[in-house]
Parts: structure tokens; C-alpha cells; sequence
């Protein structure tokens, strides 16, 4: 039996150990590499899982936004779709002699005077108003029911293109049924107009410029019924002008919120423009004993009448439509007049979009602006007046808002003075003509009756 060799090599021993220990270093450091390779494999996966997960979230934040970006806008039209679905007296004709936003701080906000960011938040809305260039005449509710077709072909064969339609008549009645809730309460609606929204319609598929004349503070309606809004006497009784007629007393601020309200469901039916006339206070006989209440003490006429005015145009326009008044046209050089009345020509046109003085000629003194007979002379008082007029408005600076004037003319005769005539197509076209060389655009003509000299107008 062959011993077993007990000799040990050791160097042959040593040199595999030290082989076996070089490869198992070697393994350890691939190991740990490995290690290292395969953290940062997972450091870098959970980073960017992560990164996966925020944008998602972020996306859908986003997506949400623009979501309720876009619901809005459809809300927006929805709306504005739903809106589109839904001066017979002594003032116009005989016997006119003369012819709140919310506050902060104490400051009225004017929208026209803030930066645009802040006006669109005041607003509400940007102003995508298109203004029209309007020759127009004036239109009772009756005369819009039973003459239709007629007035329609007036504007269809001439250079009318606007109409303006009573909403609110010189008695204080709704010409149609308004969805108001005080309208409903009085009983204010006459409905003459049955079909107002198929009117607005036809008329806007025309490209006739809708009108919604709306008589303020001459209300004998209202007034009977809200006894506690109307003009009253000293002893506490209603006051009556020389026609026996109640007038609202313009320092009630509810009447204004009925004002508006009429005026805004105007809007939200279709018209283009809310013309607000008898935007003042009454002259009849009496009226300097009239008891207007505390505010009276401290407010003038004329402020109050400009602080109606500016709240109703800060209400109306983010509606869409445009926003005008008819005043005397006396008050453009009569301060007396002016102050009479309360309207300020100047502070009235800061805060419309129209103004639309009554400067029929027959409503001037013997004598005014330099003419001994102003009836007899249409187109020279017309001119010398809208002159007066362009030189007051222009006290107000270039930057700040003022009203385009849109004068009212006359196509009645004024039998009732001493030196008159008979008015027709040729004194309806002396009157335009006066208002052009005096460098406007825009008139309305008056008869109360509406009929008008058709002679005078020029073909489409």
C-alpha cells in the first residue's frame, strides 16, 4: 500500500490560495459594482416613476382647468343665446319750453377710467359692443302693431336704419310682457306688443339698430301704485304736473333698481341700445314747492340725475348693449335751464354712450343763438347748436370717455308759437344737413303720431 504523501508543497499551496484569494477579491468588487449598478438602477427608476406620477397629476390639473375654461365659455354662450331668445308730449312736441356703481371706501368706481385688467374686472366682460351709425325715427308701441309692415318698408327703401320702440311709454306702462317681478306685482304690462321677441328678431334680420325707450321719472303709473316713490307736495300729497300727471321723485334710489330692472330685461330680450328719456326733473307748475326728501338737502338735481345716470350705464353695458338719454336741448348754453331740470350736459356725457339733446327748432326762443326766428331757420339753429355742443364736450379731456352726440329733430309742426311753418320733407332735410355742417353723423327724428316726411330722406 502506497503511502500517502503527507509532503506539502507549499508553494504550489500558497500560489493556488493566492489565486483563490485574487478571483475572490475580484468576485467581491464585480459583486459590489453590481450592487452599485443595480441601485442606482433603482434610484433612478423610483425617480423617474415619481417624475411619471407628477406630471400625470399635473396634466390633469391642467386638463381641468381648461375644462372649466372651456364649461365656462359654453355657459357664456348659452347665456347670451338664452338673452336673444328671450317723446309723445310737451317734452317731444307741444308745449316744451325748455327743453351707483358700488362704492369702496367711499371712491365710485368708473370703468372707463381704470386699467384695462381692472375694468375687466369690473365689468365683468370685454366690451364687444359694435356701434352703428343710427338715422332713426321714433315708433309707438301701437304704431309698431298696426303700421308694421309700413315702418319696416321705411327703413327697408330709405337711409333709416334704426327704430325707436317704446318699452316703458310716457304713462309708466310696459309695452309688453316684461318677466319682472315688481312689472307683474303693479300690473304695469299692457302687452300691446305681443310678439316683442319675434319683433326683435325680424327687425335685427334687417340690420335695423333696435332702440328700447324707456320714459324714467315722468310715471303716473308707478306712481299711483308706489305712492311712497312719487313727487310729493309739502302737506304730504302727490304732486301733479300742469297735464294732472304724477311724476317719480328721482331720489329714490328703488326707483332706479325698477329702472334698471325694466331696462335690463330690455337688454336680455334683444335690443340693441336702453334709451332712458324724461331722465330729469318735472317743470310743471308747483314743482318749486315740491318736497324731495332729506337727500335734497345736500344733493343737487343735477348730481343726482348724473349719479342715476352713471349707475344705469355701469349696469347696462356689461350687458352688451349701448346706453343713451335724451335731454333739453336748452342745457347745452342754459345753466339756469340746466340746473332746473338737473341735467348736466358735460357730466351727463361721461357716462353714456349717446346723448341726445332735443334741439327742435321750434323748442328755441325768438332770438337764441342769434336767429330772430329759430322755427323758420332749421338748419342754422341745428348747426349753431351742435357747435355749442362739440365746444362744451370738449372740456373734457381727449382721454376720458364722453357720449357721441345723436341729436333729436323735428318733423311736427309747432302751430302753437307765434312764428312758425308748416314742417315737412324740406325742413326735415334742412335739420340733417345742419347736423352734418356742424360735423355729426347721427339724428333721430320726432313726431308723436309717427308719421314721418318721407320726402326728406334719402333713398337706401
Amino acid at each position: 500500500m502506497k503511502k500517502k504523501d503527507m509532503y506539502i508543497n507549499y508553494h504550489h499551496s500558497y500560489s493556488k490560495r493566492g489565486r483563490r484569494s485574487g478571483n475572490r477579491i475580484f468576485k467581491i468588487i464585480f459583486i459590489l459594482l453590481l450592487l452599485i449598478a443595480i441601485g442606482c438602477l433603482c434610484y433612478y427608476g423610483i425617480i423617474w416613476r415619481i417624475n411619471q406620477n407628477l406630471n400625470i397629476n399635473n396634466n390633469g390639473d391642467n386638463n381641468n382647468d381648461i375644462t372649466s375654461d372651456v364649461d365656462q365659455e359654453i355657459d357664456a354662450d348659452v347665456n347670451t343665446d338664452l338673452d336673444l331668445d328671450l317723446h309723445q308730449d310737451e317734452e317731444h312736441g307741444e308745449g316744451a319750453g325748455l327743453d351707483n356703481q358700488e362704492e369702496d371706501n367711499g371712491q365710485v368706481n368708473d370703468p372707463n377710467n381704470l386699467p384695462d385688467d381692472e375694468q375687466g374686472q369690473e365689468v365683468g366682460v370685454a366690451d364687444n359692443r359694435s356701434p352703428v351709425v343710427a338715422k332713426g325715427i321714433y315708433v309707438t308701441a301701437s304704431a309698431m302693431v298696426n303700421r308694421r309692415d309700413e315702418i319696416i318698408d321705411i327703413a327697408d327703401t330709405t337711409e333709416i336704419n334704426a327704430l325707436v320702440i317704446d318699452v316703458k311709454d310716457d304713462n309708466g306702462r310696459i309695452t309688453y310682457n316684461m318677466n319682472s317681478e315688481l312689472v307683474q306685482e303693479i300690473g304695469a304690462a299692457t302687452n300691446t306688443i305681443s310678439d316683442m321677441e319675434n319683433l326683435i328678431y325680424t327687425l335685427k334680420d334687417k340690420g335695423i339698430y333696435t332702440i328700447a325707450r324707456i320714459v324714467a321719472f315722468k310715471d303716473p303709473y308707478l306712481a299711483s301704485q308706489k305712492q311712497e316713490w312719487a313727487i310729493k307736495k309739502m302737506d304730504g300729497s302727490l304732486y301733479q304736473d300742469n297735464n294732472n300727471q304724477y311724476w317719480i321723485n328721482p331720489y329714490k334710489r328703488e326707483v332706479w333698481d325698477y329702472l334698471i330692472e325694466v331696462a335690463t330685461e330690455a337688454a336680455k330680450i334683444g335690443f340693441d341700445e336702453i334709451q332712458f328719456d324724461y331722465i330729469r326733473f318735472s317743470t310743471g307748475g308747483g314743482i318749486e314747492n315740491a318736497d324731495y326728501g332729506e337727500d335734497a338737502v345736500d344733493i343737487s338735481k343735477e348730481d343726482i340725475i348724473t349719479e342715476f345716470t352713471k349707475q344705469a350705464y355701469e349696469k347696462l353695458k356689461p350687458l352688451g348693449v349701448f346706453v343713451s338719454a335724451d335731454v333739453y336741448g336748452t342745457i347745452i348754453s342754459s345753466q339756469i335751464d340746466a340746473a332746473l331740470i338737473g341735467q348736466n350736459y358735460v357730466e351727463m356725457s361721461k357716462y353714456l354712450d349717446y346723448i341726445c339733446p332735443m334741439i327742435y327748432p321750434s323748442h328755441f326762443g325768438e332770438g337764441n343763438y342769434g336767429i330772430e326766428y329759430p322755427d323758420l331757420q332749421p338748419q342754422d339753429i341745428v348747426r349753431k347748436v351742435l357747435v355749442a355742443s362739440k365746444e362744451k364736450l370738449d372740456t373734457i379731456p381727449e382721454e376720458e370717455h364722453r357720449a357721441i352726440v345723436r341729436p333729436w329733430l323735428q318733423d311736427f309742426t309747432a302751430s302753437w308759437i307765434s312764428n312758425y311753418q308748416v314742417y315737412g320733407g324740406k325742413q326735415v332735410r334742412e335739420q340733417i344737413e345742419g347736423v352734418y355742417a356742424a360735423g355729426y353723423e347721427e339724428w333721430i327724428l320726432w313726431n308723436s303720431t309717427g308719421r314721418y316726411s318721407i320726402d326728406g330722406l334719402l333713398e337706401e
